[in-house]
């Protein structure tokens, strides 16, 4: 019996580095028809003034369009804004605190990077997701650690292992992905597959996004 991920499967969306929010919700919108499953937002170059603005604009879409959207890092801003969830790193706060203050309804990212000992202890704090990166080199994080592919396999034993009748936490797949190299990642065991530039930046998200998601079909377990 395959056990259900507390995260939704598939393609998880991170927001590039646009200023332009109608450009920004459009290509949202695109790739939510392609088979979009969560979204999160992650603006390191942002002016203040701007930043709110843009936020609540994709959260309000997101939320029309029944999309998990997640914070990156600040998990008292997911709290005060009403998120879906926050992903954390390393140092972005600590996990049981977010948990306890977020509630059991709310999804719970961590960053592990390649270490299956940052998993464990992600895992027994009640995180929903792992995520296991940079794969491949990356244009966001330029000088993150490579994770490998076997890691990712040995992650999903782990969640299961970790299993709830929640379900078990899914593994994220983060760093440098493209349609091109990502079907080795699903295949290793990733559940979802965290992209920014390989998604947004396509000539045609929604085709990009739906090819994505064929993936998933195509390579299921």
């Amino acid at each position: 019996m395959t056990l259900p991920t507390r995260l939704p499967r598939g393609l998880y969306g991170i927001t590039p580095e646009w200023d332009d929010t109608s450009r920004l919700l459009q290509a949202i919108r695109d790739a939510h028809r392609g088979g979009l499953a969560v979204l999160q937002w992650r603006r390191k170059r942002i002016d203040p003034s701007l930043a709110e603005t843009q936020r609540d604009a994709v959260q309000t879409l997101c939320q029309s369009l029944s999309l998990p959207f997640i914070i990156n890092d600040d998990w008292p801003l997911a709290l005060r804004s009403g998120a879906d969830g926050v992903h954390l790193g390393r140092e972005d706060g600590v996990l049981r605190e977010a948990r306890q203050q977020l509630g059991a309804l709310r999804l719970l990212g961590a960053s592990c990077y390649d270490s299956l000992a940052l998993a464990e202890r992600a895992l027994s704090q009640e995180v929903d997701y792992v995520a296991f990166g940079a794969m491949y080199p990356s244009h966001s994080k330029p000088n993150a650690p490579r994770a490998q592919l076997a890691t990712l396999t040995q992650a999903k034993a782990l969640c299961a292992e970790h299993a709830t009748p929640k379900g078990r936490a899914a593994v994220v797949a983060i760093g440098g992905i493209t349609l091109d190299n990502a079907a080795p990642l699903i295949a290793a065991g990733a559940d979802s597959l965290a992209v920014i530039n390989g998604l947004f930046e396509a000539d045609d998200v929604y085709a990009c996004a739906r090819a994505f998601t064929q993936l998933f079909t195509d390579l299921s377990q």
